[in-house]
Parts: C-alpha cells; sequence; structure tokens
C-alpha cells in the first residue's frame, strides 16, 4: 500500500508581519490550514488575532511575509481566492437601515448570485427566518453575527474566515454557531478559519489550534494532541522527583504518566491504586506532598504557555477538580 496523501494547504502565511510605527502588532507568524479543518486562532484580546485576519483576506497591507489562500497570493486582486471565501470580521458589517432580507438580497446582487434554494437554506441555518423583516440596526449584537455568517454564506464558500464569531451570542446562541459550524466542515467540507479568546468553545469544536501572544505564534497543535489536554490524572507531590519516578516504575510498573514540574507527577491511569502508590512511596522513604484527582485542559495549557497573566477573559468553570469537587 502506498503512502496517504498528504492534506491539502488551503491557509498559509509565510513570516506574516505587522508594524504600527513602534507596536510589533503581528511578528513573523507561520500558520498553515488543510482542507475541511476547523482550525481555531487562539489568543486573548489584543493578540493580533484581527491584525493576522485582515492581512489574510488583503484588508491591512504586511510590513512583511505573506497570506496565501487556495494557492494565490492575497493581495486586493486575488479575485479568484476571494470567490471562494466567505468572510465575518468582528462586529459584523451590515446596513443598519435595512432589513435583515434587504440585507441578504443586495449581499446577493453584489455577488451575481441568482435566486435559489440555497438562499433559504442559509436563512434556516443562520436562524434569521424571524428577523427577515426587521432593520439590522435592531438586532442584538448576536444576531448581527447571525445576519454576518448569513451573507458570507451565500456564495457557497469554500473557505470560511471568521473573527470572532460566538462575540455577543447567548449559551444557547453559541451551542447553535458550534453545531452549524460542524456542520458545515463535515457535511459540505467547507474549511473554517475562526478567531476566538473562549478557551472553553474552541476546545469544544476545533481540529487544531493555533495559539498566538503579542503577536508571535506560539504552538500549533492537532486534534490528537487536543485530546490529550482532556485527560483526567492523579497528581502526587513528592519530595523526590527522580526517585519517585524509579519507584513508581519498577515497584508499581506505572508506564503512563510524566513528571510536570519539579515535585510533581501525573498519573493517567490506574487511579484506583492512588492508595498503593501512596503507600508504596511512603515505604521507599519518599514524603507525599499532595495527592488528588485533576484534570488537563486547554486553558491550562494555554496560561502555561503565555504566562500566569495570560488567563483567558472567558474562563471555563471549575478549572481543577479535587477530591471535594470543583474549585478554582
Amino acid at each position: 500500500m502506498g503512502e496517504a496523501a498528504a492534506p491539502e494547504v488551503v491557509i498559509r502565511t509565510v513570516g506574516l508581519t505587522k508594524h504600527f510605527k513602534d507596536v510589533k502588532a503581528v511578528e513573523s507568524l507561520d500558520l498553515t490550514v488543510h482542507r475541511g479543518e476547523i482550525y481555531a486562532f487562539l489568543g486573548r484580546n489584543g493578540a493580533g488575532k484581527t491584525t493576522t485576519i485582515r492581512m489574510m483576506l488583503a484588508l491591512a497591507k504586511p510590513t512583511d511575509g505573506y497570506a496565501e489562500i487556495l494557492g494565490q497570493r492575497m493581495k486586493p486582486n486575488a479575485l479568484r481566492a476571494f470567490e471562494r471565501i466567505g468572510s465575518m470580521l468582528e462586529n459584523a458589517g451590515a446596513y443598519g437601515n435595512l432589513t435583515v432580507r434587504e440585507n441578504l438580497e443586495m449581499q446577493r446582487n453584489l455577488l451575481g448570485l441568482r435566486r435559489d434554494r440555497w438562499v433559504d437554506d442559509v436563512i434556516e441555518m443562520c436562524d434569521l427566518g424571524e428577523y427577515l423583516d426587521r432593520r439590522a440596526s435592531t438586532l442584538s449584537l448576536g444576531n448581527r453575527q447571525r445576519l454576518g455568517l448569513g451573507r458570507a454564506l451565500l456564495h457557497k464558500p469554500e473557505i470560511l474566515i471568521l473573527d470572532e464569531p460566538t462575540n455577543g451570542l447567548d449559551p444557547v446562541g453559541i451551542a447553535d454557531m458550534r453545531a452549524l459550524l460542524k456542520q458545515l466542515a463535515s457535511e459540505r467540507g467547507i474549511t473554517v478559519f475562526l478567531s476566538s479568546h473562549n478557551l472553553g468553545e474552541v476546545q469544544q469544536i476545533a481540529t487544531r489550534i493555533g495559539i498566538i501572544h503579542k503577536g508571535r505564534m506560539l504552538e500549533e497543535i492537532g486534534y490528537d494532541d487536543l485530546r490529550h489536554l482532556n485527560r483526567e490524572y492523579l497528581a502526587i507531590g513528592v519530595s523526590d522527583t527522580k526517585r519517585a519516578v524509579w519507584v513508581l516504575e519498577e515497584k508499581c510498573g506505572v508506564r503512563d504518566f510524566a513528571v510536570h514540574e519539579e515535585g510533581s507527577v501525573r498519573i493517567y491511569s490506574g487511579f484506583e491504586r492512588a492508595e498503593e502508590f501512596n503507600r508504596v512511596l511512603i515505604e521507599s522513604g519518599i514524603g507525599i506532598i499532595s495527592s488528588h484527582m485533576s484534570e488537563e485542559n486547554l486553558e491550562d495549557h494555554f496560561v502555561k504557555l503565555t504566562g500566569d497573566d495570560a488567563e483567558s477573559e472567558t474562563p471555563s468553570p471549575g478549572r481543577r477538580r479535587g477530591s471535594r469537587g470543583w474549585r478554582r
């Protein structure tokens, strides 16, 4: 059997850089998005996400480097690429004095599209039916987001580029948006690139994540690694990490573990043997400082990468689970 074909790259940035006088908004950013992915561009507010997206869409000129979509270098005249891209920037634009129906019709006419069943599908998918005769200026922020997404989908794009698509949505709206984006990726093969600072939402939807901090790409995380970040573990704080590892391996046969930091060992399986692990460690002359169940998640990883000052503005409830329930 031959080797599997490499996934097709549909979005790529190479050394993408944007400086505003003395402010380095984006610095030498490289990212790669493959066809069919839901790629989440994760970072705090002000990390450089929107500036990056504006350069990807040729709305801002890079100081250095470039963005390439569907094999075409992105410039204002990259018409063939734009015909295959749908986009929605933060605070999605709409004509406030026009109704939702008129906004969609205007967008359809601008794109030179005929009125077909797909327009009705877009209205249904984005849950716009009851608002069709409402002026856009009277819509809530969340419904303006839905209208912006509807406009972005009208020409059946291959790629959706979305800046904070869940901004302003209530929990039900967020869940609906998440389900819709998953449907577009899985059933219609649309590649989704979205920015967010909401760690909990990102972890539920993304197949790959890029973490940006202070304009620099820190890490790209694939699907398998994302799943690994959601593992439960037994955390044992010990007086001698090196000796504890030897004892756990040689006397307890533990293999699925990691030394998380000096003085702490995380064991990812065999939790029912916790009492045995503690007893053997103590009998081997190793002090037990703490022992509790916990769980790794994307937020822990994000904070570790970006520093303690970079906690999400929308932390998920109960980031850490101890033996007596959820705790902070």
